[in-house]
């Protein structure tokens, strides 16, 4: 199973001007990407293992400040085994993380911020600064009109040298990178459960999309009852 997420060689696709974009998310049965707020309890071991997996085959992960404040998000990458296969793919061991915060309403106190050998891009229209922190902090301020995905995108590719994205959501940036035309791929699992609750979030943030994407499926899997879907995100 984890083969479906190893030797993707993603930067390789990458476009004239930005990197390559994989979003990863997982969703019930019936729709739901989380349950009681966060999207931890929807998945199961399988799927976390490869949740972790996936982030072996991007330069980059991007994060949601929603979705960081929900996960409290960690250090990315810890295990030694998945630090060795990133650089067996070419790459660093420690992903750079990408924040999109407006406010930098974010948990300061986690493993992302605290351990020096996370390196972290924080891209914000706030006028304050991070907290010291003993983390790689570099920090990007624009404009409230040009904090955009596309222009945090192009910003990665030129002042960090990312050819590749991978892209934890949460539905508000999938939203966003849809919207901007520069989502390539999907990661979806589908897990064998159903939660209920017609105005829980689905993976895309509301309002329903002007125009609904078109997807191509590339490959699907089946553990545990679950359906982990890989598929290409087409023009509307």
């Amino acid at each position: 199973m984890e083969d479906a997420v190893s030797g993707l060689r993603l930067g390789e696709r990458a476009p004239e001007g930005r990197p390559y974009v994989v979003d990863n998310m997982v969703s019930t049965a019936d729709g739901r990407a989380t349950i009681d707020g966060r999207a931890g309890p929807v998945g199961d071991d399988l799927d976390r293992t490869l949740f972790l997996r996936l982030r072996t085959q991007a330069d980059c992960v991007l994060i949601g400040a929603g979705t960081l404040r929900a996960e409290r998000y960690g250090h990315l990458v810890r295990d030694p085994a998945l630090r060795a296969a990133r650089e067996a793919e070419g790459l660093e061991p420690e992903p750079l993380a990408c924040v999109l915060t407006r406010t930098l309403d974010v948990p300061w106190d986690t493993s992302l911020w605290t351990d020096p050998s996370s390196r972290v891009a924080v891209y914000t229209s706030s006028p304050d600064n991070p907290p010291p922190c003993p983390a790689n902090v570099t920090l990007h301020r624009m404009a409230e009109a040009e904090l955009t995905v596309d222009r945090v995108l192009r910003s990665l590719r030129a002042d960090h040298g990312v050819r590749s994205v991978l892209c934890e959501g949460g539905p508000t940036v999938n939203r966003q990178l849809l919207e901007a035309g520069v989502l390539d791929e999907l990661f979806l699992s589908v897990e064998p459960k159903l939660a209920g609750g017609g105005d829980a979030p689905t993976i895309v943030a509301a309002p329903p999309l002007d125009r609904p994407g078109r997807l191509e499926l590339v490959s699907v899997h089946e553990g545990h009852g679950a359906l982990f879907l890989r598929y290409r995100v087409g023009s509307p």
